[in-house]
C-alpha cells in the first residue's frame, strides 16, 4: 500500500499549500509549477522516491482538486535496467486489474526493458527504475500501482 500512503501524503501537502500555490499560478505559473515539484520532491524524499508530478496538458494546473490525483512519475532507482519478474507477469496483472486495457513491450534498447499498460484515453509508463501514470487514481489504477511497487519495485512499507 506504499503507493496509497505516498499519494496521500501528496495530496495532503498540496491541499496545506494550495492558497500559497494558487496565489503563485495566477502571479507566475512557472513558480507555481516550480512550488508543486518541490512538494513533490519532498514527499518522495520520505519514500526514498523522487516523485513528480506533471501537468502534460494546457490548463491542467488550474485543475487544482486533481493535483496529486494523476499525472505522476516515481522514479525508484536510476540504475535498475531489469524487473525482478518476467515482464509477462507486470502484463497479465495489469490486465486483471485494470480490465479493459492493452499491453506491450516498450523502450525494449539498451539491454534495456519496459511495459506500457493503456487505452485510448491514458497509459502507464512502467520501466525498472521508475513508473509514469498518465491517468486519474481510480481505485483499479491506486490497486495497480500499489501491485507494482511491492512486486515490480520491491518496495514494502516499514
Amino acid at each position: 500500500m506504499i503507493f496509497t500512503e505516498l499519494i496521500t501524503d501528496l495530496q495532503n501537502e498540496l491541499k496545506r499549500e494550495l492558497a500559497q500555490i494558487r496565489f503563485l499560478i495566477k502571479k507566475n505559473p512557472g513558480l507555481g509549477y516550480n512550488r508543486i515539484v518541490e512538494i513533490g520532491k519532498e514527499v518522495g524524499k520520505k519514500y526514498n522516491i523522487k516523485l513528480i508530478v506533471n501537468f502534460p496538458k494546457e490548463g491542467r494546473i488550474e485543475e487544482y482538486e486533481m493535483y496529486g490525483k494523476r499525472d505522476l512519475s516515481l522514479i525508484v532507482d536510476y540504475d535498475r535496467k531489469r524487473f525482478p519478474m518476467d515482464r509477462e507477469i507486470i502484463k497479465q496483472k495489469a490486465i486483471e486489474m485494470l480490465g479493459d486495457v492493452k499491453t506491450e513491450d516498450a523502450y525494449m534498447y539498451e539491454n534495456k526493458e519496459g511495459v506500457r499498460v493503456f487505452t485510448d484515453d491514458w497509459k502507464i509508463d512502467i520501466l525498472p527504475h521508475s513508473v509514469h501514470i498518465w491517468t486519474d487514481f481510480d481505485e483499479n489504477v491506486t490497486a495497480f500501482c500499489n501491485w507494482l511497487m511491492e512486486n515490480a519495485y520491491e518496495m514494502k512499507k516499514k
